[in-house]
């Protein structure tokens, strides 16, 4: 037995990573490749295994700590065998205060505490078979995994290479829970463990499962097709991309480093999945709004008094409701293979926040006056500057609208908010001449910019709704029609 010190390994180009759970405590007994703890990048999670077999002593880190590459993690009572202690400096790194920095050293055969029994082993042959049909039936995709082993060709020593962020940035945040072995045994059989279920501690896949899931498919109990599908079907995953980029910025002038903010961090991880996922196409369109922005213009001087402010919003959402109710095909979602058409009238809009964009969702709008929805709408907009709205104001929406007026530009590309399957965005008013049969005659006009599922929605629907809509601009007393 030797106290061997745990240390983090190399992490790719990332300083410092945050602890966001901690698997172990001490005294605990530790199998090698078992991890220790898990640790998120801005784009990815990953787990940091121990290097070696035995009894923890202590633990030096905890949850919401930041480390990096060399930093201790704990010590263990480490289990060395006869032949470690052969291979010398080529097996182990020894560090200046002697003792044995954290090279993982890999079993050639999963740890005891996940051998199955022998009734569920599966022989050599069995998994050439369930690679090959995986393969064969087009299914076979490798998991992404954050520990990769090379073995020498004498098959007497096996030196792992240290996970990187790097290539982790490239996993999906919906990442399977499963011990470095697990992925390495599950990427030997060519299984995607996106396609296992877990019956492990939350979730986690265990090589039962990895195992259970093969023995299903070579029955015929799992469905290939489905495994085929599953990426455009809500999974995320098949995207074969590049890794994103990994660039010393500080190489070519002064940088000010900032993080991003947590409301940043979840919405881009949503939009990023909305652009990816639903097929967007963008109608653009103008409406005429000098008459009722004269109408606007007048209310607030009556209900000055009052402090009541109408925006130019208010107005927007009694005429999408109306649009809404014609074409009730844009007031639905997609819930598998079934359009689910709503019969409430939830709509959301965006507010721009010292922190990131986030989406109130005002209910019941059909029910609201424009004085209703102006003076909600404004409450909602503070709310939400002061990061105190509650989840349950930013759920349930039907339909959202994301303005620019008060900024400026023409025209724009906004993102669904999935599962809604359209979003109308609206840029700066301007005064432009239109004929109007006789003679060219200065005129408000509003852009409208309306994108939407093509999945769901075809152009002519499209355009046919862009159109309505404007005209309720441009006549506001459709509205009660």
């Amino acid at each position: 037995m030797a106290h061997i010190e745990i240390k983090v390994p190399d992490i790719g180009d990332f300083k410092e990573v945050e602890i966001i759970e901690v698997l172990v405590s001490p005294g605990d007994s530790l199998a090698v490749e078992q991890s220790l703890i898990t640790v998120e990048s801005d784009k990815a999670s990953m787990e940091i295994p121990s290097s070696h077999a035995g009894k923890l002593i202590s633990l030096s880190v905890k949850v919401g700590d930041k480390v990096g590459e060399g930093s201790v993690l704990g010590v263990i009572d480490a289990e060395v065998s006869a032949g470690a202690k052969e291979m010398g400096a080529e097996g182990v790194k020894s560090s200046p205060e002697g003792f044995v920095s954290a090279v993982p050293l890999v079993s050639a055969s999963p740890p005891a505490a996940e051998t199955p029994s022998s009734a569920e082993k599966i022989t050599s042959s069995e998994a050439i078979s369930a690679s090959a049909s995986l393969t064969s039936a087009g299914a076979m995709t490798v998991g992404a995994t954050l520990a990769a082993t090379s073995i020498d060709p004498s098959g007497e020593k096996i030196t792992p290479s240290a996970p990187t962020l790097a290539a982790a940035s490239a996993i999906p945040t919906n990442l399977p829970h499963a011990s470095p072995s697990v992925r390495k045994f599950a990427r030997e059989l060519g299984v995607s463990l996106t396609q296992v279920k877990g019956s492990g501690p939350k979730g986690r896949i265990t090589q039962l499962d990895v195992q259970g899931h093969v023995k299903s498919v070579m029955s015929g109990a799992a469905s290939l097709s489905t495994a085929q599908t599953s990426a455009g079907s809500g999974s995320g995953v098949g995207l074969d991309l590049l890794p994103w980029p990994q660039v010393d910025f500080a190489k070519f002038g002064p940088i000010d480093p900032k993080p991003l903010s947590r409301i940043k961090k979840i919405s881009g991880a949503n939009l990023h999945r909305n652009w990816v996922m639903i097929p967007h196409v963008t109608n653009n369109d103008e409406a005429d709004i000098t008459e009722l922005e004269a109408l606007r213009v007048q209310l607030n001087k009556e209900n000055e008094k009052a402090g009541i402010k109408l925006t130019m919003l208010a107005f927007l959402m009694k005429a999408v409701v109306a649009a809404l109710k014609k074409f009730p095909e844009f007031n639905a979602s997609i819930d598998g293979e079934t359009l689910v058409l709503k019969k409430y009238f939830h709509i959301g809009f965006a507010a721009d926040t010292p922190n990131g964009l986030v989406v109130p969702v005002v209910r019941d709008v059909d029910q609201k006056g424009v004085m209703d929805l102006a003076t909600e709408t404004s409450e909602m907009a503070k709310r939400a500057r002061e990061g105190k709205l509650s989840p349950s104001e930013m759920q349930g929406g039907c339909f959202s609208i994301s303005s620019l007026g008060g900024i400026g530009g023409t025209h724009f590309t906004p993102i669904i908010n999935a599962p809604e399957v359209a979003i109308l965005g609206v840029s700066k008013s301007a005064m432009k001449p239109v004929w109007n049969g006789k003679e060219f005659v200065p005129r408000l006009t509003l852009p409208l910019s309306l994108s939407y599922d093509h999945r769901v929605i075809d152009g002519a629907s499209a355009a046919r709704f862009n159109a309505y809509l404007g005209q309720l601009l441009a006549d506001f007393r459709r509205i009660v029609l």
